[in-house]
């Protein structure tokens, strides 16, 4: 059954270019340089196996009640499902890894208008991607998906790819306004106010979000953002930027729930085994922004940030395991302030008649951090197991060169990027875990395109790069000699073509990483798993049917996913070796528009060993729709998944005990949510010119 959904999956396209017209054929590759927009994104050409891109529409019709639900929409191999009910990070799995929540084994690095998103040495885990709570979808402009670490520009937490998310610097009508409710007592409102401004875009936008869940124990799910911006052009050439946010998010948590209890019905699929789990979440940035460009080309690039965020999160992962009396519950502590800066210059140029173009810059990210772990019952501590203040510094450099020959059949590229990483960490509990370490590290970069033929649309690429991933600063504490640094050396080879309204990409892949040096945050241990390795293969395809009807869709085969240097081998565990999406849409029929959407994974092993501890598969599909009602008002539908799938978002394997009860090792689950009905209608007033 599986394999017949891949096949189908690979004719489906569109959900991103549904309302796009339709793309010229062309006799050749574009060259890979990058399209320039007024804000700091530097996007490359997305018809290639290392790049692809999802445009506002998708996030504009879809009526979201949690921030989980914006990977969903993803796709590009990307499987991300909730750890604990609704509240907490995703859970990321890429390529046969499990990146856990986006920092670990190579990591997926998120970025928003240049702003890091993944929190190094965070409390709860290594790269958190905690901060995409207080992002609005409304404000979505465009998502660019590097597939790998193929740019020079990313370094840290981009082994695995990076998603770059650009808001907007203003919205099409002065006034939008939305409000939304549905099943599970979903409520949410959205409103911003885009005043026409001469020689400026700005914008400020409220969002609340409320809902209980299909939980036994309520979720209390709250979250409350504001979001602004100000862009000012100073000449023609010139424009300043601010851009700040802030947000709120409180919670309560299922949990992950032993799944040998839920199948003999002693616990309902969605019950809770810890009253106080859940977490509460307090963030805001506030970046400037400042792009001049040249006479002969060229554009600079500059901008800072500051950011300061406290975030609490109580968990219980295996219950009364560790003490029969209290339990097992955790409350993981993180307040941090970060600051940053990234500067770019890039010079389009032509050189013994190639045309080609020239990036440098240098990026600065540190970060001042106290950290904690503390026992609890319910949300009341009972002592201290790690208390550290913790600063992380990272500067890097970089360099990157492509080159357009052969009347634009062929394109070679190449970079080089430098990190260094300074780790002071300042242990308040145990005085003799306190050090100072520093380590760099230079990543090459380097790929290259050839179309044989200008009669013949097809495009071969090549693509390598090397990407990092940071260690916990905590974990310097159980390796002193160790390496602070993991590397992901990263090959593609793949092709693409286009037919008029058909386009495709197929590519083979290989990932060898240095290291699995993984921080397990929930008992304070370092991991170290060994060098890995995993191949396989990507298929995406889109079909412009019509003006108005478009299909999506891909899949990523993961062949082997494996640990280098044992034996017997050992596998990597927690990832699935399939993941799938596929989407047909509808565009402006008859006042509608709307999309039915797929994303499936299959069940994969839970153990290094033992093949037979395995986590089941799942396939979910969604609708959404709208239909414009009367000038300035819309109406909106979405149903999660369509089909009532009962199936579990994330699942482990480990020991625990109940109360009164024998220690275990047994599967644990996360439910996925049920069939769930939100409608809505959405307001636009005082259109702009």
């Amino acid at each position: 059954m599986m394999l017949r959904c891949s096949v189908l999956l690979t004719l489906l396209a569109a959900l991103c270019q549904a309302q796009s017209p339709p793309k010229e054929k062309v006799a050749g590759p574009k060259p890979d340089i990058p399209v320039l927009y007024q804000s700091i994104v530097i996007t490359a050409s997305p018809v290639q196996p290392s790049l692809e891109r999802r445009n506002e529409e998708v996030f504009r019709q879809t009526l979201f009640s949690r921030d989980d639900q914006l990977f969903h929409l993803l796709a590009a191999g990307i499987d991300a499902g909730q750890h604990e009910g609704g509240g907490k990070s995703i859970e990321v799995r890429r390529f046969g890894f499990n990146l856990d929540h986006g920092g670990v084994n190579g990591g997926l690095k998120v970025l928003v208008d240049n702003v890091q998103q993944n929190q190094g040495t965070q409390g709860h885990g290594q790269g958190y991607l905690g901060s995409l709570k207080s992002l609005s979808p409304e404000l979505v402009q465009e998502v660019s998906i590097v597939n790998g670490p193929f740019s020079a520009e990313y370094g840290d937490f981009s082994g695995l790819g990076v998603v770059h998310i650009r808001l907007r610097e203003s919205l099409p009508d002065v006034w939008t306004a939305r409000i939304q409710g549905g099943s599970f007592n979903a409520q949410r409102g959205f409103l911003a106010f885009s005043p026409e401004l001469q020689d400026a875009e700005s914008f400020i936008a409220y969002e609340g979000s409320r809902t209980d869940g299909p939980f036994l124990k309520p979720l209390g799910y709250r979250r409350d953002n504001v979001t602004g911006n100000y862009t000012r052009r100073l000449s023609e050439r010139r424009s300043v930027g601010l851009k700040w946010n802030g947000g709120r998010n409180d919670f309560y948590s299922s949990g992950q729930l032993p799944l040998d209890l839920v199948n003999a019905g002693r616990l309902d699929r969605f019950a809770s085994l810890d009253p106080g789990d859940g977490g509460r979440v307090r963030a805001g940035t506030a970046g400037l922004y400042y792009r001049a460009d040249t006479a002969g080309g060229g554009v600079w690039k500059l901008d800072g940030f500051l950011s300061r965020s406290l975030f609490d999160l109580y968990s219980n992962f295996t219950f009364f395991l560790n003490d029969p009396v209290n339990g097992d519950g955790i409350q993981q502590h993180d307040s941090r302030l970060q600051e940053g800066a990234n500067l770019q210059y890039t010079q389009p140029h032509s050189w013994a008649g190639a045309s080609g173009l020239f990036t440098a810059g240098g990026n600065f990210h540190a970060n001042q951090i106290n950290v904690g772990m503390y026992p609890r019952i319910n949300r009341t501590p009972l002592g201290i197991t790690l208390r550290a203040h913790a600063s992380v510094t990272n500067g890097a450099g970089y360099v990157q060169e492509v080159f357009s020959l052969l009347n634009n059949r062929l394109q070679v590229g190449g970079g080089l990027r430098y990190d260094l990483f300074s780790f002071d960490l300042d242990d308040r509990a145990d005085p003799d875990g306190s050090m100072v370490r520093r380590q760099g590290n230079i990543q090459p970069k380097a790929n290259i395109a050839f179309t044989p033929s200008r009669s013949v649309p097809a495009t071969l690429y090549f693509n390598y790069g090397r990407g990092i991933s940071s260690l916990d600063a905590r974990g310097i504490v159980e390796a002193p000699r160790g390496d602070l640094l993991a590397t992901t050396d990263f090959y593609q080879l793949g092709t693409s073509h286009q037919f008029g309204r058909y386009a495709f990409t197929t590519d083979l892949f290989w990932i060898d990483r240095s290291n699995e040096l993984v921080y397990i945050p929930d008992d304070g241990s370092l991991e170290f798993a060994g060098p890995s390795r995993a191949y396989g293969f990507e298929a995406k395809a889109s079909i412009g049917i019509t003006r108005r009807l478009a299909l999506e869709g891909g899949i990523t085969k993961v062949l082997n996913s494996y640990y280098r240097g044992t034996n017997p081998r050992e596998y990597i565990e927690r990832a699935p070796h399939f993941a799938a999406n596929g989407a047909i849409t509808v565009a402006g029929w008859h006042g509608w528009s709307g999309s039915l959407r797929l994303r499936a994974i299959n069940h994969y092993r839970l153990d290094p060993l033992d093949p037979t501890i395995r986590a089941a598969g799942h396939t979910v599909v969604d609708f959404s729709a709208s239909r414009r009602i009367r000038r300035g008002v819309e109406f909106n539908i979405a149903i999660d998944n369509l089909t009532d799938r009962a199936y579990f978002e994330t699942q482990n394997y480990l020991e625990s005990r109940l109360q009164n009860a024998l220690p275990t090792e047994r599967i644990h689950g996360t439910p996925g949510y049920p069939i769930s009905v939100m409608v809505g209608l959405t307001f636009r007033f005082r259109g702009k010119q």
